[in-house]
């Protein structure tokens, strides 16, 4: 898997607490929810690239099969 960009944001604090709010909502973080975001306003723009990954599901991520 690529290496994430790492990005420094500065926002309103109003506008970050209902961020943090909305994504505590649909059970995201403060981060996945902009990044979920972003994603669809690119997507609606047409301007997603082809070679995104897909945005990864909720939740820990599984741990490789183990190797015997």
């Amino acid at each position: 898997m690529a290496e994430r960009k790492q990005l420094l944001l500065r926002l309103d604090p109003a506008v970050h607490d209902a961020l943090a709010r909305w994504a505590a909502d649909e059970l995201r973080s403060t981060n996945a929810q902009i990044e979920f975001l972003l994603r669809r306003a690119l997507a609606d723009a047409n301007r997603m690239p082809k070679d995104a990954n897909a945005i990864r599901k909720p939740g820990r991520p599984r741990l490789p099969p183990a190797r015997e």
